[in-house]
């Protein structure tokens, strides 16, 4: 979290080792198209330790409309301390949405339609290029880029704003996206309020087991049944299928 707002992306930016292309693509503002995450992350890159990085993210944000901040920050949810961070800079105002600054468009040759040269044409990507495909490209590019090993790239893909709930369910789904991208997704409120979610993640072997035992608890009986005796969950999360169960069979006798 950083003045207040938190994302997959902002997490990964607000750890270390984030690669030197991939920070100045934030201080340009297009690692994340959302409001409130692009403007904290663009305060985040303003006290990068590159000089250059920290000068280019300085330079976006003043190029931002001053009256488009106001205006965002009267129409959006902003944390305070966000709001306060920007109101601090005390620019001159102009009538102009902060959602109305543009990013600049990507030129993307279709995918081929065959999967696997699909992935190797979007693998070979720079991880600038694959971050704003993650956040703005298409529903097959997102499959592709939610496997990616670069976590900041696979994370991104979570803060898109055209992610639907039937690719985060199918995410939930993947044994080979990363235990980071399972995490966050068992770890939000939102996505959570999805049984199919829910039911996903604790049936992947992949999902950290703090996440799958938090989530267990939450399953239909049909399912913690199936649990007890499925050999592919943790064997953790097995045994608490099973003392779960003892507890529901008790209750009804």
């Amino acid at each position: 979290m950083y003045l207040g707002v938190s994302s997959p992306v902002i997490d990964v930016f607000v750890s270390a080792g984030v690669p030197r292309d991939a920070r100045l693509l934030a201080a340009r503002g297009l690692a994340t198209p959302e409001g409130c995450d692009r403007l904290a992350l663009l305060a985040l890159m303003t006290t990068d330790a590159d000089p250059d990085v920290a000068a280019l993210a300085l330079s976006t944000i003043d190029a931002i409309p001053p009256q488009a901040l106001t205006e965002f920050f009267a129409q959006a949810e902003a944390p305070a301390e966000l709001r306060a961070w920007y109101e601090a800079r005390n620019a001159a105002l102009r009538p102009e949405s902060v959602d109305a600054v543009e990013l600049p468009a990507i030129a993307l040759e279709p995918l081929p339609e065959d999967e696997e040269a699909a992935h190797v044409l979007l693998t070979a990507l720079p991880v600038p290029d694959k971050i704003k495909i993650a956040t703005l490209g298409r529903r097959e590019q997102r499959s592709i880029l939610v496997r990616d090993p670069n976590r900041i790239v696979s994370t991104a893909v979570l803060s898109s704003p055209k992610l639907t709930e039937t690719e985060v369910e199918n995410f939930a789904r993947m044994q080979n996206v990363s235990e980071e991208v399972l995490r966050i997704i068992g770890t939000s409120r939102t996505w959570t309020k999805t049984y199919g979610v829910v039911s996903a993640l604790v049936k992947n072997p992949r999902t950290p087991t703090t996440v799958s035992l938090t989530l267990l608890l939450r399953l239909a009986e049909r399912d913690i049944k199936g649990l007890a005796v499925n050999r592919n969950v943790p064997e953790s999360v097995r045994l608490a299928a099973r003392k779960q169960m003892n507890i529901l069979q008790s209750r009804k006798s």
